[in-house]
């Protein structure tokens, strides 16, 4: 009985649920069937008034006029913007390791130091090589001796010519080793490269250091860019020289720069090319901030512009609402454009406008085709008012 009940009750929620499905669907259908009888409405409403309007001019003086302001259209550049998400980067962020191994005698730095060029930052052991030094330079004395000595002898055709070749040989031999191991010696210090700040140590007293092994983190804040991946779509569009808006969402700044490279090689991985600007000295940006970069990836010198919002579309195309005059009233007319890409609430319209049109801006989605208006204020809206 009970495992009768369980199998009653599960049948009975998926029953349920399918109801809650059906219903769901059944609503959806409804609201998209109820959104184009509202467009079919609108239009049948806007083609009546405008049939009463020829027959009865009195209608609009009757029917409330509906209060508008009014686009100002102007020739005038547009331009689109793409962001792209970049990084500050610094040519003077290095890890300094050491060329040689062994032990670390001596940390000079900490992190956050400012040092300058050529300052020493890290020491190795050694000890065995400045004993080395010592002995080459013992040795060397002995050997420039008897050089010198040679040399004098032979110059008074004194000797052979086989010992004094053998006294200089020995003589130079002694100077490269000695140079030689000079310059392993000045390879267990590690010196700044640039003047800069300590941003990292790993160095620690007392450990083995081997070749390649990070000892210590510095960077400089003189020679800082951004960089950017930008999409393969943009290729050609971008360009050495063209002006960039880079934000800095830690800041909340916005300031104006100039691309200084675009790469010339496709990332295989992501199809993306690289792209660097400037970035100004006195701007406190560390290396890896996050950044945003705006790059115009399209200009029309001379274009009309009108807010996104206000462009409508039917069965025959997009539209907006302009005035026109029916004898001594001011009336709205649907004029179609052809609009291209938008940037900020603004769109550029390509085809449709002639510049002497005058476009209902507020109020827009109050009017209908031949409904009666009323301009509110003469002076134009702004972009400001969206």
């Amino acid at each position: 009985m009970k495992k009768l009940y369980t199998l009653a009750t599960l049948v009975l929620l998926v029953a349920c649920s399918a109801e809650t499905d059906s219903g769901l669907e059944a609503k959806k259908k409804e609201l998209d069937a109820a959104r184009t009888e509202l467009v079919a409405l609108k239009e049948k409403i806007g083609d009546l008034e405008k049939e009463i309007l020829a027959l009865d001019p009195s209608f609009a003086r009757n029917n409330n006029a509906v209060l508008i302001s009014t686009w100002p259209l102007e020739l005038k550049p547009f331009e689109h913007f793409v962001d792209i998400r970049g990084s500050v980067e610094s040519r003077k962020n290095v890890g300094l390791s050491a060329v040689g191994g062994g032990k670390v005698e001596k940390v000079l730095v900490t992190e956050g130091q400012n040092v300058a060029a050529g300052q020493t930052l890290v020491v190795l052991d050694a000890d065995i090589l400045r004993n080395t030094i010592a002995e080459l330079k013992t040795s060397l004395e002995l050997a420039t001796t008897l050089y010198d000595k040679q040399a004098k002898l032979w110059s008074q055709k004194i000797g052979s010519e086989v010992q004094y070749l053998q006294a200089k040989n020995n003589k130079e031999s002694l100077e490269k080793r000695l140079a030689v191991t000079q310059a392993q010696l000045d390879q267990a210090i590690v010196k700044a490269p640039f003047a800069g700040t300590i941003d990292k140590v790993d160095a620690r007293v007392g450990e083995m250091a081997s070749p390649g092994m990070p000892l210590v983190q510095m960077v400089s804040s003189g020679d800082m860019y951004i960089r950017a991946d930008v999409s393969e779509d943009f290729i050609g569009k971008i360009n050495p020289g063209d002006q960039v808006q880079i934000f800095f969402p830690a800041f909340d700044k916005q300031i104006k720069s100039t691309i200084t490279s675009v790469g010339q090689v496709i990332n295989p991985e992501n199809r993306t090319f690289r792209i660097e600007a400037r970035l100004v000295a006195d701007l406190k940006a560390k290396p890896n901030q996050v950044v945003v970069v705006s790059v115009r990836d399209y200009v029309n010198t001379k274009a009309y512009q009108v807010p996104t919002k206000i462009i409508q579309r039917d069965n025959a195309g997009e539209y907006i609402f302009a005035t026109d005059k029916k004898g001594s009233a001011l009336i709205a007319k649907k004029v179609y454009v052809k609009s291209g890409l938008s940037q900020n609430g603004i769109t550029e319209i390509k085809e449709g406008l002639t510049g002497s049109e005058q476009i209902i801006y507020e109020g827009f989605r109050e009017v209908t085709e031949g409904a009666e208006l009323t301009i509110a204020d003469s002076t134009k809206a702004s972009v400001a008012s969206n």
